[in-house]
């Protein structure tokens, strides 16, 4: 019998089945594949094959790291959540992919870990208290390097969009973006959008903004109920309001797939146009790290 594929991922919290955004992108699309992996939630990337997270260990006893490679290993192995895209949705995907990572990914990295409020309050504390000692002392601190610098390295275009479009685009009436089956589009947007909508911050206007976006926090509601059911559990102050599964959706695809990613971009262009522009500036902050318990945890789930 041929050894499992194992994946090793920060473990959850917040109701979501990952607080890391990578292994958000890996864990989501590995169930609308209908990947049979063994997870391993835990909270030391040394612990890991290749000393990061999130890791694939392979059948053959290889390792792979960063989410598109360990998308592109199950595709290979018949795991294949984009199997019924048309070529030109294919190419849309890739696109949109291409443009979240632009456009959102800067808007995340500045919410969680360079906004002073949100970096020492919860980002660094959810760290510092989850991760071993004496490693909880160095890591935060070395991520929140790592962090700040791979916003220095982003480009955007820095051209605001319309400020009434992110207030009033919705999205359309399919479940996903290509339809009634999620893809890979599906997997990245649930992965950067999540966080944002489910971790409470103490700054929380591009928080509060989403959140007045009804029809994203479905979205995001949906995919927990539907495919993280046990992770959905409603945390302290959050209510998942969970979309029936229901045939009764529209047939308006590229409608759908224009709204919500003109509402992301919007985000990311308003945040990134604040940063090259001065309004907002970055600043790193001395690590103020908490002592925790000796154990380091580590959860395996079968898929």
């Amino acid at each position: 019998m041929a050894a499992p594929l194992e994946l090793f991922c920060w473990k959850g919290d917040y109701g979501l089945p990952s607080v890391d955004v990578d292994c958000l992108t890996v864990l989501a699309y590995a169930k609308f594949a209908g990947a049979p992996l063994k997870v391993h939630k835990i909270t030391n990337p040394w612990r890991s094959p290749t000393g990061t997270l999130p890791a694939l260990k392979t059948r053959e006893g290889g390792s792979i790291s960063q989410p598109s490679k360990i998308i592109i290993h199950l595709r290979k192995q018949k795991y294949n959540a984009d199997y019924n895209l048309s070529a030109k949705e294919g190419a849309d995907m890739l696109a949109f992919v291409s443009l979240l990572e632009e456009k959102l990914l800067p808007a995340l990295i500045y919410t969680l870990w360079i906004d002073s409020k949100n970096y020492v309050d919860v980002t660094r504390c959810w760290y510092a208290e989850n991760i071993s000692f004496p490693l909880n002392f160095l890591l935060p601190n070395r991520m929140h390097g790592q962090q700040l610098e791979k916003l220095r390295l982003v480009r955007g275009d820095p051209v605001l969009e319309p400020g009434e479009q992110l207030e009033k685009e919705r999205l359309g009436s399919q479940k996903f973006f290509f339809g009634d089956s999620p893809s890979s589009l599906d997997a990245y947007v649930f992965a950067h959008l999540a966080p944002l909508l489910k971790i409470r911050l103490p700054n929380g206007k591009l928080q509060q903004h989403l959140n007045s976006l009804n029809n994203l926090q479905q979205y995001c509601s949906n995919i927990l109920a539907l495919y993280f059911p046990s992770d959905a559990r409603e945390a302290p102050g959050h209510k998942i309001h969970a979309q029936p599964d229901s045939s009764d959706f529209g047939n308006e695809p590229h409608k759908r797939r224009n709204q919500i990613l003109s509402a992301l971009f919007a985000v990311g262009a308003m945040l990134g146009y604040a940063i090259l522009t001065g309004i907002l500036t970055i600043k790193r902050e001395r690590p103020q790290l908490k002592n925790s318990s000796l154990d380091d945890e580590d959860d395996e789930d079968e898929d």
